[in-house]
């Protein structure tokens, strides 16, 4: 085995792990700086747009995933599809996607352990963070996939707790009192927030593509990559909609709409703030940011590694360490998410708080990479008809074509209500393609078999 070729050690259960796992953090925290712009009925709604995108995107994506199982995902997708330049824009985004999602998650680790130790300051717990799960994901892919699995069923528990513990407190009244953007009546305002809350209604799904860059690492990935994507996309649907309407109902909603630790303040609520109930949240509700965080970390570190195996980045990012893992490429991503920690100049930019900010650019991100796999599933219909599928997006073109739609209404939005984080976006897509082309001057593309043999 070369050295820069991955190891095949994950079954369908890791795969469901990493699909969720990858996006359970943003059943915990992030979503409700929604209810600041939209309301709690308007981000409803939002919300509900967005799952159809989701739930078609994932259903049109898997049929990608399956017939190119490649560590690169979206990269070598629009690759196959579209050649070099195709390659590059949706690597640079789901590069940022899954670059600019950590630090936003590894702040809220350090919310939620500043709940219990106030004197702790949650940047440097967030830095903490980088260091152990980086270490982590760096001694195997089966181990750290392993612990996903854990964590995941120990989150997606803890949420169940959560809204079986709430129920009782929970009433209707609270959640729909001034639900339309802070009125009680549906107005332009109220539509308009709609519009402006789509990249927090994005973060409860954010990332659950990422299974698709373990492709290389799956057994048997045309039948294990399915059912993972649809079991992980009912898991993710059910687990929103149940969280939002729960901690939305119990209290005054615009407490919990501008703070990274919403469901412990919502249980307070109910609870009292000594509850056993409510220490246990903290604690293993932490298990979903850990989750999210460490499974983020294994979805980087292979997508910096694909392009640097292909050209596209410094080759050295592709080099593998004795553990078979991409050590370079983890660690080039961790010194990228703790500068962005500490990188209080990006929230002036548009007078949001850094969570919120780095939650908006990962949006954006990954709004351009759904948009170039949905044309790559349409150029690869036509282009190479006799491509081995083994999984078919169900109802071609509709199906696919929703979701195209849907993520273009989410990008021009998102461009309309957030233009000079859309400005740092483009700088940073402009920046990112710029060192694919001068790492591509040396000869071009070089062969890839994973994709040239899919």
């Amino acid at each position: 085995m070369s050295n820069e070729q991955l190891k095949p050690t994950l079954g369908t259960l890791h795969l469901w792990g990493i699909a969720v796992g990858l996006v359970i953090s943003g059943e915990y925290f992030g979503w409700s700086y929604g209810w600041g712009v939209a309301g709690t009925l308007g981000f409803l709604v939002t919300t509900l747009l967005v799952a159809a995108m989701y739930t078609c995107f994932i259903f049109s994506f898997t049929e990608l995933t399956t017939a190119i199982p490649h560590a690169g995902g979206p990269f070598a997708y629009s690759w196959r599809a579209f050649g070099a330049t195709g390659g590059m824009v949706a690597g640079i985004a789901t590069l940022i996607e899954f670059v600019f999602a950590p630090p936003s998650i590894s702040m809220a680790i350090g919310a939620y352990l500043n709940v219990q130790f106030p004197a702790l300051d949650p940047k440097l717990a967030a830095v903490g963070a980088y260091v152990v799960f980086m270490g982590l994901n760096i001694l195997g892919v089966s181990i750290a996939a392993t612990f996903e699995v854990v964590v995941t069923v120990l989150a997606v528990l803890e949420l169940l707790v959560f809204m079986g513990v709430v129920a009782p407190g929970f009433s209707l009244a609270n959640f729909a009192a001034g639900g339309w953007a802070g009125s009680d009546r549906f107005s332009a305002a109220a539509l308009a927030g709609i519009f402006a809350a789509i990249p927090f209604a994005i973060w409860f799904f954010l990332a659950i593509e990422g299974a698709a860059m373990a492709a290389e690492e799956a057994k048997d990935p045309r039948r294990t990559i399915p059912r993972a994507y649809i079991a992980g996309i009912l898991t993710l649907v059910a687990l929103a909609f149940g969280v939002m309407l729960f901690a939305g109902g119990v209290g005054d909603w615009r407490a919990l709409s501008n703070i990274n630790d919403p469901l412990p303040q919502a249980m307070k609520a109910v609870v009292g703030n000594s509850s056993t109930w409510l220490h246990m949240l903290v604690w293993i509700g932490l298990f979903g940011l850990v989750a999210s965080f460490h499974g983020i970390i294994l979805g980087y570190s292979r997508q910096f590694f694909a392009l640097a195996r292909a050209g596209f980045l410094p080759h050295g990012l592709a080099k593998l360490s004795r553990f078979r893992t991409p050590h370079r490429a983890i660690l080039a991503g961790g010194l990228i998410g703790v500068a962005a920690i500490y990188s209080d100049g990006l929230v002036s930019l548009q007078g949001m708080s850094l969570t919120a900010a780095m939650i908006t650019m990962s949006v954006f991100g990954a709004v351009v990479m759904y948009i170039m796999s949905m044309l790559s599933l349409f150029k690869l219909r036509r282009s190479e008809p006799g491509l081995a599928r083994s999984f078919i997006a169900p109802g071609y073109p509709v199906v696919p074509g929703i979701a195209l739609l849907l993520a273009v209404v989410c990008l021009v939005a998102m461009v309309w209500f957030n233009p000079q984080i859309a400005g740092v976006f483009v700088l940073l897509m402009a920046l990112g393609m710029g060192v694919c082309r001068l790492s591509l001057r040396g000869g071009g593309p070089q062969p890839d078999r994973a994709v040239d043999a899919a």
